[in-house]
């Protein structure tokens, strides 16, 4: 039996039992957005921000969210209930719905789905390396947590293929954008840098509670060589909190020793203990 519970279109349904019709447009073309959220002590975190977050991607997708902010979050609370595990990854699923023969999409409704398992619990460190694959700044859809993630998954298996962890993409200026399914924070000179939205990366909720919690973390273009002279790299995101980089490109880095990584994680375990809605 599959650990979990899963939520589609209203009603809760056996996980292993869950469908959606082959015609979706989430399965033909991955035409749909998501959210993926994690549980602290049993309670969804940052719940408002993946929310609203749903619904800007939604909107520039094109598809119409079908309930209300409030009844999402009693959905997550069912949902979270039903999983019956100590920490839940709970991610929320919305596609076009049933379309037509190639990217002709139908006249349906949506399909929601909500799910929740066990959190992946991931190690304290990584590794990484640079990619030659860019993502595109000036894409429609730049910015938007879309469920089409061929060019993720392709980046992050020639990273697993030469042993490292994750992926760190460019964009088509030659400037640093993201990882495969993570934001990027770099060390230089002593400051701790992101990319700016308009690298085309994705907006995290992680990313931007570090930016708030830390005033002194700036928004910069890094263009991708300089990353050979970066002090620390840290990868963000909603299921891997703050994760060092212990090596880029097969070049040392302090991992969970070094300055900013201690300062980022400590100010992300404050949030986990007194704010689950920032």
């Amino acid at each position: 039996m599959t650990d979990g519970a899963v939520w589609i279109n209203g009603s809760l349904v056996d996980p292993d039992e869950a469908s959606v019709p082959v015609s979706d447009h989430g399965f033909t073309v991955g035409d749909g957005v998501y959210e993926t959220l994690r549980t602290v002590g049993g309670r969804p975190f940052a719940v408002g921000r993946h929310l609203a977050r749903l619904r800007r991607s939604a909107l520039l997708v094109g598809i119409e969210v079908p309930r209300s902010d409030r009844a999402l979050r009693e959905v997550l609370a069912q949902v979270i209930a039903a999983a019956a595990v100590p920490e839940a990854r709970v991610r929320i699923t919305l596609t076009a719905g049933p379309g037509g023969a190639g990217t002709r999409r139908g006249d349906g409704p949506p399909t929601l789905v909500v799910s929740a398992g066990p959190l992946d619990t991931w190690p304290a460190e990584a590794t990484a390396v640079t990619v030659p694959w860019p993502r595109n700044e000036m894409s429609a859809l730049a910015g938007a947590k879309v469920t089409s993630l061929a060019e993720s998954v392709h980046a992050l298996a020639e990273a697993r293929r030469v042993g490292a962890s994750e992926a760190i993409l460019a964009n088509t200026r030659g400037d640093l954008c993201e990882g495969t399914g993570s934001n990027v924070f770099v060390a230089l000179g002593g400051e701790l840098v992101t990319p700016p939205l308009t690298a085309g990366c994705l907006p995290g909720v992680t990313r931007a509670l570090l930016l708030e919690a830390l005033p002194a973390i700036d928004e910069a273009d890094v263009p991708i060589p300089r990353l050979s002279q970066a002090d620390e790299v840290l990868l963000t995101s909603t299921t891997r909190g703050v994760q060092p980089l212990r090596a880029l490109d097969d070049r040392p880095l302090p991992g969970r020793q070094g300055p900013w990584a201690q300062v980022s994680m400590a100010a992300l375990a404050e949030l986990w203990r007194h704010d689950l809605d920032p």
